[in-house]
């Protein structure tokens, strides 16, 4: 069974908007109410209130004179939110994330139908008094209904996700090409399969975006606070935002699409994005690109089409290794972006280079864990065997010399 998601925008009505906003404000209220109370029985007793003690709060709270908007609020909404909660509250006593925050009012809001989803005719049928939802469905939607997501973003958008079962299962191949990807700075991707590289710059429409986002900022703080016209021109600024980030998410969508569409596997560097975001100089330059998004908006597209997704360390020294001898320098400089080896004399291009290393590594790891695959995208005999202890070497890939001597 396959799940697939559609994100549409719809626009509603004056009824819907008013039940949307009291299911929004439901669901915060409710979310606050419950870590506010988890938090206070932990400080007394030091122990954590479980699903059925926050359930039985519910039914009191709705019927409370003073708050009757809380009865326009589906139960399935709230009961579902709670348990979103204790599961976050659980992974952070287990020290497997953060602790939780509280909901406010101004961040992105999203709700989820899980029953009574139905695609009827060009409409969704979602609310149960209100109406059906009207969005622009600009694809067909595949499969049966199984659930529905509204969410208002920054620019106070409704977006609806529409989630679909489809019977069958991926495709499999066994051909294609196997490409080596290295994400940079300088350029966004530097793509190989074998003896042929292509280059992919970077994108070139932020820029347009930055000088617009800073002539709004300007305007707005010249504006006098408290008037209409700073209501105003606080609502376009997230509109800039927004734009920036769909021009982002359309270039990395339509470049994983084109690499995925006829690959067998696509190998990529594990890069560590938090850390190189740290350093001062590079920080607005990484952001801007979305290089932890790549492999986040490609992997489903390639399973989708049959193909693997490999992710190599990020120790392994794809910049430091020569592809052709595999002499492996000490120390590479970020500012070096040409080098010569110095035990072959072959001039290397350092992002080239490294998209040639990723390539063979990632090839090396499909044939230790028994992928029918070889240095040219065919099928071979997978090797039998367990895996090897020893650290990775891309001697053992496609080894027909060592450091340019006949075997």
């Amino acid at each position: 069974m396959l799940h697939k998601a559609i994100q549409v925008r719809f626009y509603s009505t004056q009824n819907q908007k008013i039940q949307l906003a009291l299911t929004f404000g439901g669901a915060g209220w409710w979310w606050n109410y419950n870590l506010n109370k988890l938090i206070e029985v932990y400080k007394k007793t030091g122990k954590k209130l479980g699903c059925s003690a926050l359930n039985t709060l519910l039914p009191g709270l709705k019927k409370s004179d003073r708050s009757p908007w809380r009865g326009e609020c589906h139960s399935h909404f709230l009961q579902s939110n709670r348990l979103k909660l204790t599961t976050a509250y659980t992974k952070f006593f287990d020290k497997n994330a953060g602790f939780t925050e509280l909901k406010f009012q101004h961040k992105k809001q999203s709700v989820q139908y899980y029953q009574n989803v139905k695609i009827v005719e060009v409409n969704v049928k979602v609310f149960r008094k209100r109406g059906r939802a009207k969005p622009k469905i600009h694809r067909l939607i595949e499969g049966k209904s199984t659930g529905a997501i509204i969410s208002n973003n920054y620019s106070v958008k409704s977006l609806i996700y529409i989630l679909s079962e489809i019977e069958g299962e991926n495709q499999t191949t066994k051909e294609g090409r196997i490409y080596g990807i290295n994400l940079g700075v300088k350029y966004f991707a530097i793509v190989t399969e074998g003896e042929k590289k292509s280059k992919y710059d970077n994108a070139k429409h932020f820029a347009k975006h930055e000088k617009n986002l800073k002539r709004q900022q300007q305007k707005l703080t010249r504006q006098q606070k408290k008037s209409n016209s700073r209501y105003k021109d606080r609502k376009v600024i997230p509109k800039v935002y927004e734009r920036v980030k769909n021009s982002r998410q359309d270039f990395l969508h339509k470049l994983s699409y084109k690499l995925g569409s006829d690959s067998l596997a696509v190998i990529v560097d594990n890069l560590h994005v938090l850390g190189m975001v740290r350093k001062q100089n590079w920080a607005k330059a990484i952001s801007d690109k979305g290089l932890e998004n790549f492999s986040n908006f490609g992997v489903q597209k390639w399973e989708r089409k049959g193909g693997n997704l490999v992710e190599v360390d990020r120790w392994f020294p794809s910049s430091k290794l020569c592809s052709n001898c595999f002499h492996q320098r000490t120390e590479m400089p970020l500012d070096i972006r040409e080098w010569t080896c110095p035990h072959c004399g072959t001039d290397h291009d350092q992002q080239g280079n490294a998209a040639i290393n990723l390539r063979a590594e990632g090839i090396r790891i499909l044939k230790t864990e028994g992928s029918a695959v070889s240095a040219l995208g065919g099928e071979v005999r997978p090797k039998l065997g367990r895996k090897s202890k020893l650290l990775p070497s891309p001697m053992s890939k496609e080894a027909p010399t060592i450091f340019g001597t006949p075997i």
